[in-house]
């Protein structure tokens, strides 16, 4: 988005770790939530569509976590540095206007 634009719309701040993070937890959300469709859903095509689904956003998954690791961003392996991380991105979420 252009600079100008985002400091008229309040979202200067707005950094692309905290729309990855934010992007992250939706994908783990869509995860779970596939996973508890199929095991509710009654007919086998329907429990198939449902699974294509999951395996695509395992996929989306895996490539947010690609791109985060690759950007230091993500550190699923260490939870002090993965803390200190979450905090920087709520801090500056809060601080969205």
């Amino acid at each position: 988005m252009n600079p100008l634009l985002e400091r008229l719309m309040g979202m200067h701040t707005i950094t692309d770790q905290v729309i990855a993070t934010d992007l992250l937890n939706s994908a783990k959300g869509a995860v779970r939530n596939y996973a508890m469709a199929i095991t509710e859903a009654i007919s086998p095509e329907i429990r198939s569509v449902l699974e294509q689904q999951l395996d695509d956003a395992i996929a989306l998954h895996e490539q947010i976590v690609a791109y985060m690791l690759d950007k230091g961003w993500y550190h699923p392996w260490n939870l002090k540095e993965q803390l200190e991380s979450d905090i920087r991105a709520i801090r500056t979420a809060m601080a969205i206007p």
